[in-house]
């Protein structure tokens, strides 16, 4: 059996790697064909050694295409992996600081919020010229895999306006599931689950162990857990609240709703300060920065570590290499996975792309009808779903009133400016991704006009109710092990795999 797997954004060491790794275990793809492409040619050949090396030491007769030629990359492929950063950190540090002079306290900022919203408006027309590439030179109906943030909103797009069959993937869902599991004592194996609704706010509305209903005690055992009653204290509000426990990490959950860090005294209640996933202020950027110094410091090493075992028993969760053996084999797969709605969650919009138990087999994809949420997570959905289908009108058309109107509307933004201080919000944004944002040249030119004139609302200096600083590489030297988790955590989506619409 072979065919052609092409990684965008494939200089990432640990998500690359690792996906590769799960796709090369599946005994019928031993002579498939792999192509890397990134922008970074430095890091896109580390990445390339060491995935060389890795299937070397397994015995494989692949040899990785690499290049930072996208459409060479992409030629007759039949899947595309798409992880990809648009503007890197330098984007993704004005994602956090500049909403922070306005009071918006973000842990991530890459799916919602302030710096969700215009990490879709940099990513949108990328994603817009990678469909076209595919279109052109991949296989016809190839299938592209986005596991880039924020995931809604780009998988919309590529579905609307790309014509590309695109499927959004992401694992909340699977730590989420080893989570109701370990409240309970449970394998993960043997407890069954039913979650829907978004990506980063899918609901567990269904779980059960041999046929016994274990939501109705879940709050109870979540409460008593001694770990997860310190670190997940957002989601379980959510739960006590709504009823139904919500896949998203604490950090994340806590920025797409209006409750829980609109109030600066107040965010310290609602965080954990034990690991950044925890709600930490600018918690993600950290963790990417301290990631890339980390990876182009101690790739050497890498290099001297073991090769990966390409094992069942090292074969990761990712949906992306189970999709694909489904599909080539007829062995089934369930998943969650990220499509566009239409009727499959019915008090959804049929035009929102939603995460929803999926199968897979030779037949293709096929989402089963989940019916309607229960009321109080579908407002929570609905509210972000009319948040993103503003963003991605405005990234596609370049429509600056639909972006400040995607601002008013989100959640958190709403919850601490008003609409005066949303516009000037607005305004620094798009002048500060300026590099990135070539739909908005017309907007960006009177925005500097605007800023240039003076007469500006007031804003603050302040670091977020609970930032941590960057560690230095030697105080990553400390712990290897837990600088070399820390670069995996940051890899998907994120710099290593930045694209910048043509700008270096």
């Amino acid at each position: 059996m072979s065919f052609k797997i092409a990684f965008i954004g494939a200089g990432s060491i640990g998500f690359t790697r690792g996906l590769l790794r799960d796709l090369l275990i599946v005994p019928e793809f031993k002579n498939i064909q792999i192509a890397f492409t990134d922008i970074s040619e430095r890091n896109l050949s580390m990445v390339t050694e060491l995935c060389q090396r890795d299937i070397n030491e397994n015995g494989l007769p692949i040899t990785i295409q690499s290049t930072t030629d996208r459409r060479e990359a992409l030629a007759g492929a039949k899947y595309v992996f798409c992880t990809i950063r648009v503007g890197g950190l330098e984007a993704f540090q004005t994602d956090v600081d500049i909403p922070l002079k306005y009071g918006i306290d973000q842990c991530v900022g890459d799916t919602l919020c302030a710096g969700g919203i215009m990490y879709g408006q940099r990513g949108i027309p990328e994603m817009l010229r990678i469909c076209e590439d595919i279109r052109e030179v991949c296989l016809p109906d190839a299938l592209l895999l986005n596991y880039s943030n924020p995931m809604a909103m780009l998988t919309w797009a590529c579905n609307k306006y790309g014509g590309v069959r695109t499927i959004g993937l992401c694992h909340g869902v699977q730590h989420g599931h080893h989570q109701i599991a370990e409240v309970y004592g449970l394998d993960k194996k043997d407890v069954d689950i039913v979650c829907a609704g978004i990506n980063h706010q899918t609901w567990y509305i269904k779980a059960s162990y041999k046929g016994r209903d274990l939501t109705g005690g879940l709050l109870e055992a979540f409460e008593r857990h001694p770990e997860y009653s310190r670190t997940e204290k957002v989601r379980i509000d959510m739960l006590r609240r709504f009823g139904y426990y919500s896949t998203e990490s604490n950090g994340h959950l806590s920025e797409y709703v209006p409750w829980y860090r609109k109030r600066p005294e107040e965010i310290p209640e609602w965080i954990d300060l034990g690991s950044w996933i925890n709600g930490e202020t600018g918690g993600y950027l950290r963790v990417c920065t301290e990631g890339r110094n980390w990876f182009e410091t101690d790739f050497p090493n890498w290099m001297k570590d073991p090769a990966v075992r390409y094992t069942q028993e090292n074969r990761g969760e990712e949906h992306g290499s189970y999709i694909i053996e489904g599909l080539e084999t007829g062995r089934v797969y369930r998943g969650h996975f990220n499509v566009v709605n239409q009727g499959v969650i019915s008090n959804l919009p049929d035009d929102a792309v939603i995460e929803a138990p999926g199968y897979v087999d030779r037949n293709g994809i096929s989402m089963p009808l989940v019916g309607e949420l229960p009321l109080g997570p579908a407002a929570v959905c609905n509210a972000s779903i009319s948040v993103q289908r503003l963003a991605v009108e405005a990234a596609v058309h370049g429509d600056d009133q639909l972006l400040r109107q995607a601002f008013m509307m989100d959640p958190l933004v709403g919850a601490v400016c008003n609409p005066k201080e949303i516009w000037q919000l607005v305004d620094e944004m798009l002048v500060a991704g300026e590099a990135w944002l070539p739909q908005y040249k017309d907007a960006i030119a009177e925005a500097k006009q605007r800023l240039d004139a003076g007469n500006l609302l007031p804003t603050r200096s302040y670091e977020g109710a609970a930032r941590l600083k960057v560690k230095t590489i030697e105080e990553m030297r400390q712990d290897r092990d837990q600088a070399n988790r820390n670069a995996g955590e940051s890899d998907k989506g994120k710099d290593r795999e930045k694209i910048s619409n043509g700008l270096e």
